[in-house]
């Protein structure tokens, strides 16, 4: 059986590296643009690894080159253990439901799985990254022998854990959610650069890369990195721990094969429940009674639902939303860790989310004839908008108030906290009222498919309606930011910057409600209009 079983393997293995490669093949021909794309890509790539390979073997012979090396290849394993959840559609053969049908073993299909992996940039790239790290550790012949199983063993590491992951998570990253995954990619890769520069900058500021050795003694026993770890150990003389550390990466790479082999084996003998599903809707639509509890009754409270509901469910719009109060919560708050931040900082939450309030009805795309279909009158467009503006606050308001007070603690500013706050709320109402009034003015569709955020043909009038709405908020602003500065610069003015709290909330929701009334009638009057224009993607 074993013979039998290895000899399938043999046979798949060059089979599996062909289909690889001719999807490689086919894929360039399919255009010319697509080609020169790949290409351009793959020259950058390859080009980026050279230098970091040049750049780690100047690192040779450094104190805490060893530090930089794991954590350099720690980084380079949590990439390949995450991005197959965000670029799922990046290869086709990380999706094994393709195989099912086929009269094949799981064992030997992860052989010729992992063989066929081997193929391509990303393997390239990370052979160039590992084998610089091993050489800026490695010093004697014992440890360039070892670098060579240390290199292939953290690549055949990094390959199996993005199968493994891959294939545990493939129902969900064929599913509504996990497509949500990969719009959200582009934030978590915003976020990761703003850390990234924040360690950077920290790094910089204290004793230099003596700081990572606490870090390289723990990576140093992690998978993959404990293979590096073990070059450094061989270097030293410490041939138990280097042991160890190969040991730990051999092992690590053996419980992913057979995890990845369970999954093929569940993928291949297990339905997928696309037909067990038809109860859950109704058990959802159970669970969200509890917060129609909490919702005003009438229209209002319905159109509030509806907006919560596409927050949570449409990823275009659960997208921007996250990414409004990542940006909101990441700008005061790390200017603020570093020293250079400022309370005012803290009116970026009410600025980002307040623009959630611009092209309500293109974030409907073409289901807006629905709600055009229960407008007739000015009252309704009002009461529509009122919905929506309600159910932004709902997230908006204690959202902006919770990065304003930690801004304060963190900054240790308390006495100027009314003041922020009460900027904060009079930002916010006035981002409101430009942005109702902009929905009826300017909308635009905004397509489901791809990465766009504007249909063809409509990208001028995205830019007046969310920049000019935006200038129009900050000159609605012009009174309370007058009276804080005149209030900062007199002499008395400091006892009295608390009355900033109740004026700018009271002014925020006077331009709310001041917004509201203006778009209600434009709206009545132009939904033929707004059909059409939210309708073209």
């Amino acid at each position: 059986m074993s013979a039998t079983t290895d000899a399938s393997a043999a046979s798949v293995t060059p089979v599996l590296v062909r289909l690889k490669l001719s999807l490689l093949r086919n894929g360039l021909r399919q255009s010319s643009g697509r080609r020169a794309a790949y290409v351009a890509s793959a020259v950058l790539v390859l080009l980026i690894a050279a230098l970091q390979l040049l750049g780690l073997i100047a690192l040779r012979g450094n104190a805490h080159a060893n530090a930089v090396a794991v954590l350099l290849v720690s980084v380079l394993a949590l990439g390949w253990a995450v991005l197959p959840l965000f670029f799922p559609s990046g290869d086709e053969t990380l999706d094994p439901t393709r195989l099912v049908m086929l009269p094949l073993r799981p064992r030997p299909l992860v052989r010729a799985l992992l063989a066929a992996s081997l193929v391509g940039i990303g393997p390239l790239f990370t052979l160039c990254l590992l084998a610089g790290s091993a050489i800026s550790v490695a010093h004697g012949t014992a440890a360039y022998v070892t670098a060579v199983v240390a290199v292939a063993l953290g690549l055949l590491v990094c390959v199996a854990l993005a199968r493994a992951v891959a294939a545990a998570n493939i129902r969900l990253l064929t599913s509504r959610r996990g497509r949500d995954l990969a719009v959200l990619s582009g934030l978590v890769i915003a976020v990761g650069a703003q850390v990234v520069n924040f360690g950077a900058q920290r790094l910089g500021s204290a004793g230099g890369l003596s700081e990572l050795d606490p870090v390289g003694d723990v990576l140093s026993w992690v998978p993959p990195a404990s293979a590096i770890g073990a070059v450094h150990a061989v270097s030293e003389g410490s041939y138990g721990i280097a042991v160890a550390r190969l040991a730990l990466s051999a092992a690590a790479l053996a419980a992913l094969l057979a995890l990845w082999s369970h999954h093929l084996t569940r993928l291949m003998t297990a339905p997928d429940g696309s037909t067990l599903q038809a109860a859950e809707p109704v058990a959802r639509e159970r669970g969200s009674a509890g917060l129609g509890r909490l919702l005003p009754g009438g229209r209002t409270g319905t159109v509030m639902r509806r907006s919560l509901r596409y927050v949570w469910r449409d990823p275009k719009t659960k997208a921007a939303w996250v990414t409004s109060l990542a940006i909101g919560l990441i700008v005061p708050v790390l200017n603020a860790v570093q020293g250079t931040g400022s309370i005012y900082f803290a009116c970026f939450a009410a600025g980002m989310l307040g623009i959630q309030m611009y092209n309500q009805f293109g974030q409907d795309t073409s289901a807006f004839w629905m709600v055009a279909m229960t407008i007739s009158s000015t009252r309704d467009a009002y009461v529509e908008l009122r919905g929506r503006a309600l159910a932004l606050l709902l997230i908006t308001f204690p959202y902006a108030t919770l990065v304003t007070v930690l801004t304060t603690a963190l900054l240790g500013d308390w006495p100027r906290l009314p003041e922020a706050l009460g900027l904060s709320f009079a930002l916010l109402g006035a981002m409101l009222a430009t942005g109702a009034w902009s929905s009826a003015r300017f909308p635009y569709s905004i397509p489901q498919e791809g990465y766009k955020n504007v249909a063809p043909g409509q990208a001028g009038l995205a830019w007046i309606a969310i920049f000019g709405g935006m200038v129009a908020a900050a000159l609605l602003c012009a009174p309370v930011i007058a009276l804080a500065i005149w209030l900062n610069v007199s002499a008395d003015g400091d006892g009295w910057t608390w009355l900033l709290l109740p004026l700018g909330t009271a002014y925020g929701a006077l331009l709310t409600l001041a917004g509201l009334r203006l778009a209600a009638p434009r709206t009545a009057r132009r939904l033929p209009e707004i059909l059409t224009a939210v309708s073209k993607g």
